[in-house]
């Protein structure tokens, strides 16, 4: 009897899109590693607090918190630091104190990632590929971080110089389309008009959508009709 169901594989992640949007996030250490996840949290409009003596900066974190874009407390880890803390990633090289964060961090049950220790971490940071809104994560589950980027690198190597710009016009018109047609109810089929667009349509033909061809495409969603690009473009002609 043929399989139904996917088969369960044990031992993974759950790969979500954590929004971490105007949340605390506390970064303890300022070396290379404590720059990356930074990097990483500044990415998804995270509030950062570094928690390092100035004198163990790097030159990278050193400069955001010049440029305002962390705040600095210049001193080694205190508990109190944790107070309003939504997540924590520690990147120190001291294993007694990352511990002893990470238990820390248990006890009120705030997320923390202890660098280089998967048996310490909530959750794993994976090899990442982004272009504008496209976000492409490569994960190994902490088993080989280098592995990781370059398999990234390779998935990176397929993708469409323009796959950030076509994901940012189907973005503009899914919401154009929720606003014409909010119902709830609209729901599966705005969905299965949208999955069809994007089947139909080249990347090269998403790239040059533009606001006319969108008006365009969105007169044709009440009779579920699924137009060509050159249908699009002969009509405006």
């Amino acid at each position: 009897m043929p399989r139904e169901f996917p088969e369960i594989q044990s031992a993974g992640s759950l790969i979500v899109a954590w929004q971490v949007k105007n949340k605390n996030v506390l970064v303890v250490g300022g070396g290379e590693v404590a720059a990356g996840r930074i990097v990483h949290a500044l990415n998804a409009d995270a509030t950062v607090t570094v928690v390092c003596p100035a004198s163990g900066l790097n030159s990278e974190v050193a400069y955001r918190v010049s440029q305002q874009q962390v705040s600095h407390i210049a001193r080694n880890f205190e508990p109190r630091d944790l107070d309003g803390a939504d997540m924590v990633l520690c990147a120190i090289d001291d294993p007694t104190a990352s511990t002893q964060i990470w238990q820390l961090c248990k006890e009120r049950r705030i997320p923390v990632n202890i660098a280089d220790v998967p048996s310490e971490c909530d959750f794993y940071f994976g090899s990442v590929h982004r272009d504008g809104p496209l976000q492409v994560m490569v994960s190994t589950n902490g088993n080989g971080p280098k592995l990781a980027s370059i398999i990234r690198k390779k998935i990176a190597e397929t993708l469409p110089d323009n796959t950030g710009a076509a994901i940012e016009n189907v973005g503009k018109l899914r919401k154009k389309l929720r606003d014409i047609a909010p119902d709830p109810a609209q729901g599966p089929k705005r969905m299965k008009w949208m999955s069809n667009i994007c089947e139909a349509w080249s990347l090269d033909e998403l790239v040059r959508m533009n606001d006319q061809d969108r008006d365009s495409l969105l007169s044709c969603y009440k009779s579920g009709k699924i137009p060509t690009y050159e249908e699009i473009r002969s009509s405006a002609g």
